[in-house]
């Protein structure tokens, strides 16, 4: 069986997204800069598509029927892509950090910031525990 006309048109806008789309697409090239820090970009890629077409009788004109009845096609299909950075990742002097560029950074910095909390609160704690053992003995 032959295939439809349509699946040509949704086989070309997906081959064409998949060429444009890719691993590198989302997480970027990293740069190193001069004092070995690397950075890498990181990026939210969105995308869309569609195809669409019909068939239609060409015979229309009824002194001229349509001896094969083969309808026409008649469709078209597009894609969009949009990437917007959101990210780098920092990696160096033993680290690595997550910089966010979105709205969300104050949330982000907590995040980044909590494990360097929980030692404070942790040495913190042990050291009224050893301050409270001493007194005692």
């Amino acid at each position: 069986m032959d295939e439809h006309p349509i699946q040509g048109l949704m086989k070309t806008v997906m081959e064409n997204i998949k060429e444009m789309i890719d691993v590198n697409t989302i997480v970027g090239d990293a740069v190193e800069s001069p004092d070995g820090i690397v950075i890498i970009p990181i990026s939210r890629v969105s995308f869309g598509f569609a195809a669409g077409g019909g068939e239609y009788d060409t015979s229309y004109k009824q002194d001229k029927p349509n001896k094969d009845n083969k309808m026409s096609f008649g469709g078209g299909s597009g894609a969009g892509v949009k990437l917007h950075p959101v990210a780098f990742m920092v990696v160096g002097q033993g680290q690595i950090r997550l910089l966010s560029i979105t709205d969300n950074s104050l949330v982000d910095r907590i995040i980044d910031v909590a494990p360097q909390i929980i030692d404070k609160i942790d040495q913190m704690l042990n050291k009224k525990i050893k301050t409270k053992n001493n007194t005692e003995s």
